[in-house]
């Protein structure tokens, strides 16, 4: 869930780095003097810090005694969003520098990622609207801080060195707890805050997404949707860097990395179709050396569906075909196979609606083997909103959704 850049609305990500450790310093001992001892600030300051983190929260977040401060339920739900922001944080600005816990700042490190980002201190500066003397300040001083440069110039441009890609990857997460944080705020008042962004493969797309998409608006008319597109690799490297929530579509079998989780919801199968006038459309058996010698519509290479694709002429004991048509776009393979004699290798539940439709017809080769699991892929630890874990309670959890 990502707030929008251009919202004037304050934020918990609006306060400084030094506030939020003094509220967490202040759930964590129960007092304002002692938190004011910890974060190395005087107590007024503590006390400021607090009133603005919960003018900005909306409501209370601690109940007061003569002895003690306790956060009460929304003071913990905050908390534990802020603590989870500095568990990415810290071990990244210690690994540069132990005293950049204290001194970093939002601003150095929203520069230091745009700078990653971009690979350029001129477009970094456009991206944020600031000038670019003012972005390479602020990465001169976590630079200063780290006693090392944090990148590189290539002939390619600037490039981050690893520290500075590991501080720049985990701050994108921190901001994002910040971020939710807001969402988790306004689910206390019944407002709604920030969007849902949803990586989609076109299975997700076409079978997944609809339905759940219209039950979630019953329940929350107003909360954005975002549904990003794209290739999985491209997919995956966003949701590992918090740009989209979640990931639908084909689970990888193993996880492809470590620090994701997928969780299945159901499992579909491929299917081999044609246009409704080819040849082999009305025919009651095929074998794999008349498949091979017709061009065909598939999936990209490295994705489930292409192994699929090609084990049915390994099976047969001939080779592939070579008139190959790489796509993921459905739209694209009914098109070409209602106006030539291609023929396309996809998912049978994908494919379902073009098929009851009679805009394209499955071929009698069996593929009952080739079942793959369809499901939700997240970032290891996440922690969703409520909007978010919403939204996934509604997904199918099998085939007829």
């Amino acid at each position: 869930m990502n707030s929008r850049p251009d919202d004037p609305t304050p934020t918990i990500l609006h306060h400084s780095l030094r506030h939020l450790r003094a509220f967490l310093a202040v759930v964590e001992s129960g007092s304002v003097t002692r938190a004011a001892e910890i974060c190395f600030v005087s107590q007024p300051a503590v006390t400021q810090a607090l009133s603005k983190i919960e003018k900005t929260a909306g409501l209370p977040l601690f109940s007061r005694t003569p002895q003690k401060i306790f956060a009460n339920a929304a003071g913990e739900t905050l908390a534990r969003r802020v603590t989870r922001a500095f568990g990415y944080l810290d071990p990244a600005l210690a690994e540069l520098s132990p005293r950049l816990t204290i001194t970093a700042t939002t601003a150095q490190l929203k520069s230091l990622i745009a700078v990653r980002e971009t690979e350029s201190f001129t477009l970094a500066a456009r991206k944020l609207g600031l000038s670019q003397p003012a972005v390479y300040r602020a990465v001169g001083q976590l630079e200063e801080e780290a006693a090392r440069p944090l990148f590189e110039r290539t002939s390619y441009g600037i490039v981050a060195t690893r520290p500075a890609q590991a501080l720049a990857q985990a701050a994108k997460l921190a901001f994002l707890e910040l971020e939710q944080a807001d969402a988790d705020m306004a689910e206390l008042t019944s407002a709604e805050i920030g969007r849902i962004v949803i990586g989609a493969t076109p299975l997700a797309k076409s079978y997944v997404l609809p339905k759940a998409i219209a039950a979630f608006r019953k329940q929350r008319p107003n909360l954005p949707l975002q549904i990003n597109e794209g290739p999985y690799p491209d997919l995956l490297l966003a949701l590992r860097r918090g740009e989209i929530d979640f990931l639908l579509g084909a689970l990888r079998v193993p996880a492809p990395v470590s620090d994701v989780e997928q969780r299945v919801l159901f499992y579909d199968t491929i299917v081999l179709v044609a246009g409704n006038n080819h040849p082999l459309a009305a025919r009651a058996k095929i074998t794999g050396e008349e498949l091979a010698a017709y061009p065909w519509v598939v999936a990209h290479a490295g994705t489930p569906i292409r192994r699929y694709f090609e084990s049915v002429f390994g099976d047969a004991g001939t080779s592939a075909p070579k008139s190959i048509v790489e796509t993921g776009s459905l739209i694209l393979m009914r098109e070409l196979l209602d106006s030539s004699d291609h023929l396309g290798c996809t998912s049978r539940l994908q494919a379902e609606a073009e098929i009851a439709r009679g805009l394209m017809a499955a071929l009698p080769f069996d593929l009952s083997h080739t079942s793959r699991p369809i499901g939700v892929t997240s970032r290891k630890d996440w922690l969703p909103t409520a909007a978010q874990q919403a939204f996934i309670d509604l997904l199918p959890t099998r085939p007829d959704g």
